[in-house]
């Protein structure tokens, strides 16, 4: 088992190096989304804003392969606005970008007679049983990284082992980055990009379904340190899928991230 304590190590104000604990299920040598996506919300969460502000929209879009190598991050604000910001945050290795996030910030201000509506026919998963875990098969893998280390998941409708729409409960057991405290947009992002793995409607073994890019919209900060998906997954003769997930807390539902795929044959 890798012997990381976190997904990244900073080596500066701007450069990460990954661990092992980022690898990914497709191939060793690239990571999974999750700890990219995570990398990118500490980020955005941290870029200057006029008052408190909070991230209602992020889209990622996975250029490349991200490698286990050092990663450079370069964040701009191109709209510093008081009500609605947009920031965007770029993660490259060497010269070549491979990683591109960019999100709306929203001001935070105190509307107390809109809270409390959601939708009454998404009903919170079940609460996860503590003592029941999920394992992956890591004999079917050479390598351990992020999926099957990293993160603790409980499936509470559905099955890894059955395809079809899910519902899993998520929780990261390391920090993002080594030395700090994980942001709540970080677990929900980390959590999101598993969207279409649960809900896979193909077999893994006879195909790829890889997502190139992951958009996550937030309603509000998630609560604790667990974040629940109820996902589904759409594919088409043409190569191209869709996941969509449904995001919860403990308390409620908190957002919906979507996932286009590529789909491929082994």
């Amino acid at each position: 088992m890798p012997d990381a304590d976190a997904l990244f190590v900073a080596l500066d104000d701007s450069t990460f190096q990954p661990t092992d604990l980022c690898r990914g299920p497709w191939t060793p040598d690239s990571q999974h989304g999750g700890p990219g996506a995570a990398l990118v919300a500490r980020a955005i969460v941290a870029a200057d804003s006029h008052g408190p502000m909070q991230v209602a929209r992020l889209t990622l879009e996975l250029l490349r392969p991200v490698p286990l190598a050092p990663l450079r991050l370069e964040t701009a604000v191109p709209r510093p606005g008081r009500k609605v910001q947009l920031v965007e945050a770029s993660v490259f290795a060497g010269d070549i970008e491979v990683l591109r996030g960019r999100a709306l910030r929203i001001r935070i201000a105190d509307v107390a007679d809109a809270d409390g509506h959601a939708p009454i026919d998404d009903p919170l998963p079940p609460i996860p049983d503590a003592t029941t875990p999920f394992a992956f098969d890591t004999q079917a893998e050479s390598w351990e990284g992020f999926h099957n280390t990293a993160v603790d998941v409980r499936f509470v409708e559905g099955s890894w082992a059955a395809p079809g729409p899910a519902a899993a409960w998520f929780r990261l057991t390391v920090p993002v980055v080594a030395g700090e405290e994980i942001s709540p947009l970080a677990r929900v992002l980390a959590a999101a990009d598993f969207g279409n793995g649960i809900s896979r409607v193909l077999d893994s073994s006879q195909h790829l379904f890889i997502n190139p890019d992951l958009t996550v919209h937030v309603a509000r900060p998630p609560e604790g340190e667990w974040v629940a998906m109820r996902s589904s997954t759409t594919t088409t003769a043409n190569g191209i899928g869709m996941a969509e997930s449904a995001l919860f807390d403990q308390r409620g539902r908190v957002g919906r991230a979507v996932q286009s795929l590529l789909v491929d044959p082994r």
